[in-house]
């Protein structure tokens, strides 16, 4: 089971340095963000921000760091691969909720370990079909390699590429909050899942 903090510290490791990409794009839509562009940005961002070891950071600081690490994230889209069918029997005020409750934790957990952004990645290819893509990266902190391959999506509304699944040694994060959150429900309901996610909150 991936747990809140494994699964921040996966989102980490998207957004630090970009070694080696590859991209294979048979038909390159030349008006969609380029996703070398975003991640290479983005990582120049956090870089900017976190500075040498040791460096000590003001709450504004934190907040920005911790905002840019997460606006990549599609949250909803999670939310609803996690929920299946009773994401479809909430209103919308319920999905809002169970959206920012979710995503406030993995929020709050993203600035545990700061040296994970010091991690050296090397994405290794990037491969795009029309508003979806797949990004394969290596990422090595100190002495340990992880393979980690992102799911994408191209968000219309927003006209922004964001991440969607993290695929940690061959386990989808997404398919594991999935089964742990379906268990829940299976043996408690939906209320149970909802207040244990209000108290980790709190």
């Amino acid at each position: 089971m991936v747990t809140i903090k494994k699964f921040s510290s996966a989102l980490l490791l998207l957004l630090v340095t970009a070694a080696f990409i590859n991209p294979i794009d048979g038909w390159a839509q030349q008006e969609r963000p380029d996703i070398k562009q975003l991640l290479e940005d983005r990582d120049q961002e956090i870089k900017e921000l976190i500075g040498p070891k040791g460096t000590e950071y003001t709450t504004e600081q934190r907040n920005k760091l911790k905002d840019i690490i997460n606006a990549i994230i599609d949250y909803r889209a999670m939310a609803q691969y996690a929920l299946q069918e009773t994401y479809d029997t909430l209103s919308t005020d319920q999905r809002d909720e169970f959206i920012d409750l979710f995503s406030t934790i993995v929020r709050d957990h993203s600035l545990n370990n700061l040296d994970i952004y010091r991690a050296d990645v090397r994405y290794q290819e990037i491969n795009r079909v029309k508003d979806t893509a797949v990004v394969k990266t290596l990422a090595q902190l100190e002495k340990v390699r992880t393979p980690v391959t992102y799911k994408m999506m191209y968000e219309q509304e927003n006209q922004q590429w964001v991440v969607t699944d993290m695929i940690i040694d061959d386990v989808s994060t997404a398919g594991s909050y999935r089964r742990q959150f379906q268990s829940i429900i299976r043996k408690k309901g939906y209320d149970s899942l909802l207040k244990t996610l209000r108290k980790k909150v709190q």
